[in-house]
């Protein structure tokens, strides 16, 4: 069996990381499949697109044609399937196309994978694996105390999380179903470099740069659990590899934090990192601005990563500190990026309010 893998979803930001990491620190053959919606940027790619081994197909996950013409010229050994409709607040606002993405687009790559499969040889089918990569948030929130495992019950809360609950279900009966080969993986927060600007960190990053507000929802008290984008690569780089089929690994950072202590020391880093302020303010915490919280708001996630530390000897290198350091500096080298990626849909205004577009 050829060392091809397909990665859905390869120019988004956790995508664009692990496709960076085969291409350079492994021997597979890496066919990015991406729709390249708002958040997905071939950009990302710059440092691989060159690279003999990488295939760039700009394809639809719920293409079931298109998906089954990819299987069939490439024959890969696996799929790690991250595309995926991922913000919560775009998801207040405009469900339905979670639901297509999340939901029927999973349903149509396991049903064409499934296919694809069945025509392998059995030593091939015993060697092929489809990851499908989750979140924590469908476990729902949790109280003062506790982690989310394996076994803690599903109780998604917003239009994302119900969206990504209802693909892990699939993912989960296609294996008892059919004895198809998956395993899933399910992660706390991710930051670092390459993170569409709508997501907190790069967005506080980029709006204390420009003297604009710093918007914490509520009391800014949610409690995150962070991860950094190139743990979680080498987390699920892992599980594709050797994870047991029919078997969830979380993966978390552990580092928890609230929303306000991740904002607070953004702007400790950034006193330190530019200490040159916009001229409407002395300090860049002077930008923090409580708004009306998001409905739903889940009040905290926090992963027990123990499982993928035992079975396959994982562990985030980074802590929260040297990883937030590495991601400042990387927005503030990179900011002719961060400008390009923002086309005129959008411009880090408020989204998630509740009103559908």
């Amino acid at each position: 069996m050829n060392n091809t893998l397909f990665i859905t979803g390869g120019a988004g930001f956790i995508g664009s990381e692990v496709v960076r990491q085969l291409i350079e620190q492994t021997d597979s053959t890496v066919v990015n499949i991406d729709k390249l919606t708002y958040a997905g940027n071939p950009e990302s790619l710059t440092t691989v697109a060159d690279h003999p081994r990488y295939h760039f197909e700009q394809v639809d996950i719920c293409d079931a044609t298109a998906i089954a013409r990819l299987f069939s010229h490439y024959r890969p050994r696996g799929i790690m399937h991250l595309a995926a409709e991922s913000h919560v607040d775009r998801s207040i606002d405009g469900p339905a196309e979670f639901i297509r993405t999340n939901i029927s687009g999973t349903f149509t790559l396991l049903d064409t994978a499934k296919e694809y499969w069945s025509t392998l040889s059995a030593q091939d089918q015993k060697q092929f694996r489809f990851h499908h990569v989750s979140t924590d948030e469908v476990y729902g929130s949790l109280g003062e105390s506790g982690l989310f495992s394996e076994e803690s019950p599903y109780a998604p809360n917003s239009p994302y999380s119900a969206s990504k609950a209802a693909s892990d279900h699939l993912v989960r009966a296609w294996f008892h179903t059919y004895h198809f080969p998956v395993v899933t993986s399910n992660c706390s927060n991710n930051y670092g470099p390459y993170q569409f600007p709508e997501k907190l960190i790069p967005l506080m990053i980029l709006n204390a740069i420009e003297g604009k507000p710093l918007p914490v929802y509520g009391n800014g008290q949610q409690i995150r659990d962070w991860l950094h984008v190139e743990d979680h690569a080498r987390a699920l780089r892992l599980v594709l590899e050797q994870g047991k089929p029919g078997e969830t690994y979380n993966i978390g950072g552990l580092n928890e934090k609230t929303n306000l202590e991740v904002v607070q020391t953004l702007c400790q880093l950034l006193e330190e990192l530019v200490p040159q302020h916009p001229s409407n303010i002395a300090a860049y915490s002077d930008l923090i601005t409580y708004v009306t919280d998001r409905p739903g708001h889940d009040q905290r996630y926090a992963i027990d990563a123990s499982k993928i530390g035992r079975e396959l000897c994982w562990r985030p290198e980074e802590t929260f500190e040297s990883g937030l350091r590495k991601t400042v500096a990387w927005y503030l080298a990179n900011g002719a990026w961060c400008h390009r990626v923002q086309d005129g849909s959008y411009r880090r205004q408020r989204l998630g309010t509740g009103a559908a577009s």
